[in-house]
């Protein structure tokens, strides 16, 4: 019974690692798919707002169809002007720290603090080609999945069409009878719900956070101010460490560019945007909609983006919810949702 069980386990562990490998395999497939699905959920409450208010479905969609495309091409043209830029610029960057790491040991020496490392060790280290290449390839990877417009329109404009019963069908599909089938859409209608709000509160606070990000740049006179604050807004959505993804960079030019005075209060005012939103005002937003452990969140976030890179950086958390209300689904697989929960230890000895 006991070697059943075990040979059990290890074929099972061995087919989940086939279908991961089969996954990253097929890549180029999955994530306009994965990425066309989650749009269209985020659409249809829209799409549902609109039909409620007897606006015809097609119309409804061939609006949010032509916003779209204005929203595509304008991410697509701001992020290859700015690679553009950013790559006649890092020459400029690096005689700009030289001169700032001058500035540094001159008021050291001024100040007799002695410091052991010499400028071109400081100069290696901060090479502002390493950052400004990270900012870059993380840019040209989400351009490379909004290139492929016209298959992510077309997939999420027949999702859309086909979303009044695709719950109904999928449902039956997955259910041996009535009674299973209902308590199938339940379950479907459960991690809609829950990708919907997440998504939805997580995408007002990244509006919020790219909104101020904007503001502050404007008044401190920073360059960049829109791409910086669009990169704000995308990268806020990959938990935990977007915003520091997102603020290294601002700060790296400001300090550059404008100087140790701008380039401080620029750093203090990014810190400080990112703590306010993101440890006051998104909790409390979000509530315990989320259901998942702090942990779970970051390891979900490791690795849907080593299997789906940049894109399942993005979806980890929506990915993970639905992965976790499906095991719940089951009785047999309820236990292991517990991993994935964020439940009080006062419930759990219960």
């Amino acid at each position: 019974m006991q070697q059943h069980s075990i040979t059990k386990i290890l074929l099972t562990i061995a087919a989940i690692v086939i279908i991961l490998a089969g996954v990253k395999l097929a890549t180029e497939i999955i994530i306009p798919f994965l990425l066309s699905l989650f749009i269209a959920i985020i659409c249809s409450p829209i799409i549902k707002a609109m039909t409620d208010r007897k606006v015809p479905l097609w119309l409804a969609i061939t609006l949010l169809f032509v916003l779209f495309i204005v929203i595509s091409f304008f991410l697509i043209g701001l992020i290859n002007s700015t690679v553009r830029e950013f790559a006649l610029s890092i020459p400029t960057y690096k005689i700009l720290l030289s001169q700032r790491i001058a500035d540094l040991l001159a008021l050291a020496e001024k100040w007799n603090i002695s410091l052991s490392l010499s400028r071109d060790d400081i100069m290696n280290e901060l090479d502002p080609s390493r950052i400004m290449n990270l900012v870059t390839s993380l840019l040209l990877s989400f351009s490379g999945v909004v290139t492929n417009i016209f298959v992510l329109l077309l997939v999420v404009v027949f999702m859309l069409f086909e979303a009044p019963t695709a719950k109904h069908r999928l449902a039956i599909a997955l259910s041996s009878n009535n009674n299973d089938a209902i308590a199938q859409e339940n379950h479907i209608n459960r991690i809609l719900q829950g990708v919907i709000s997440y998504l939805g509160v997580k995408t007002l606070v990244s509006l919020l956070t790219g909104f101020c990000i904007w503001a502050l740049l404007e008044l401190m006179g920073v360059q960049y101010a829109v791409l910086w604050a669009t990169l704000s807004f995308l990268l806020n959505y990959i938990p935990n460490i977007g915003s520091i993804l997102a603020g290294v960079p601002i700060i790296v030019q400001a300090l550059l560019l404008n100087g140790f005075s701008v380039g401080f209060g620029v750093a203090l005012g990014v810190i400080s945007i990112n703590m306010i939103i993101g440890n006051v005002l998104e909790p409390r937003m979000m509530g315990r909609t989320l259901g998942l452990s702090t942990l779970v969140v970051f390891l979900s976030l490791l690795f849907w983006g080593w299997i789906l890179g940049t894109v399942g950086m993005l979806l980890s958390v929506p990915l993970t919810m639905a992965l976790k209300i499906v095991l719940e689904s089951s009785p047999s697989t309820a236990r292991y949702a517990l991993l994935l929960g964020d439940v009080p230890e006062e419930k759990l000895l219960k």
